[in-house]
């Protein structure tokens, strides 16, 4: 079932999750009272009180920017979603795309990055007060302060969480990536205002969210959560890389090589045997369409969105491969 979010903002506080006070640091102490009304109406948006519906529906969506998001895609991944299934898993979370816009309920969530997945559960569990520590991030922001960022370690859950988010939308083409010690290491992008955060979205985000399981797991936990053709798994790994210089899967300490491309189609198959529906994500090149050449495979036009080189962003084909035919698709 789908539903569309509507979040109550008074006109005279629509500018506070739009950045328009950066930097006025006593205009924004001046509007303390203001701020809590804001939280206020937040939460009781967020608890499902339904109230006046005085501003535009608010649709769920990625909040963060991750390589490889598939929000361009949904147009073409739309007739190949099943026709009927019950619980929905994601062993390969990233942005969450797929899951923001099909709401499916149940739904397990998992990822390997232990960080990823603290956002989402600080989304999840306690976005107010993740809201409160962005805007002190977006106040703050310049420079000198990325880096402080970049180079902090924090202890809580909700800092790890806003830190993150912070850094994503203010580093260089959004780009996540981590040395071999689990470290931030991308240097600060060229924003001049750049859209740390949207309070909309993420209030969106969180009600999509709630009573939402989200794993910190390898995508073969789901072996142990998916058994029947009630069930709808969708993979969407590291893409195996075209050429030496696209390899994508270094964006992560968890490096993603071919022996786990082949892991991978074993779980894959392994769900398929069971009458579990599955979808796939990956590059189009012979390696991927020989590991899945017993399924069906389907070929998209899609977007390369991150590149260092702006020229070579542009159409590229890839891959969706399904466990399922034309009969079990949506018409």
């Amino acid at each position: 079932m789908r539903f569309s979010y509507y979040l109550p903002i008074l006109p005279s506080l629509a500018w506070f999750g739009r950045g328009d006070i950066r930097g006025n640091c006593g205009f924004a102490c001046g509007l303390s009272t203001a701020k809590g009304n804001f939280f206020q109406l937040g939460k009781h948006f967020y608890d499902g009180a339904m109230q006046a519906q005085v501003s535009p529906i608010v649709e769920p969506r990625p909040f963060l920017k991750w390589a490889g998001g598939k929000s361009q895609l949904i147009p073409q991944y739309t007739p190949f979603f099943p026709k009927k299934y019950g619980a929905y898993f994601e062993p390969f979370l990233g942005g969450g795309a797929i899951f923001f816009h099909l709401r499916p309920t149940p739904a397990t969530l998992i990822d390997i990055n232990p960080e990823l997945v603290n956002v989402y559960r600080c989304v999840r569990d306690a976005v107010e007060p993740l809201i409160e520590l962005l805007q002190t991030h977006r106040d703050r922001h310049c420079q000198d302060y990325y880096y402080q960022m970049r180079a902090w370690a924090p202890d809580s859950s909700l800092e790890r969480a806003a830190r993150l988010i912070y850094l994503n939308k203010t580093c260089f083409n959004g780009l996540y990536r981590e040395n071999s010690k689990g470290r931030f290491n991308v240097p600060m992008g060229r924003y001049k205002n750049p859209g740390i955060f949207d309070a909309e979205v993420l209030l969106a985000a969180a009600a999509a969210l709630r009573g939402v399981t989200i794993q910190l797991a390898s995508f073969e936990a789901v072996l142990d959560l998916a058994h029947s053709q009630q069930d709808f798994v969708y993979f969407d790994p590291p893409y195996h890389p075209l050429s030496a210089t696209s390899n994508f899967t270094a964006y992560s300490r968890y490096s993603f090589k071919p022996t786990d491309q082949v892991r991978l189609r074993d779980t894959f198959a392994e769900l398929a045997r069971r009458g579990v529906q599955v979808m796939l994500s990956n590059s189009d090149c012979e390696f991927i369409r020989e590991l899945y050449q017993d399924f069906h495979i389907h070929t998209l036009l899609a977007a390369r969105s991150i590149n260092s080189n702006a020229q070579r962003r542009g159409k590229i084909t890839e891959l969706l491969i399904t466990s399922y035919g034309p009969s079990s698709v949506k018409p």
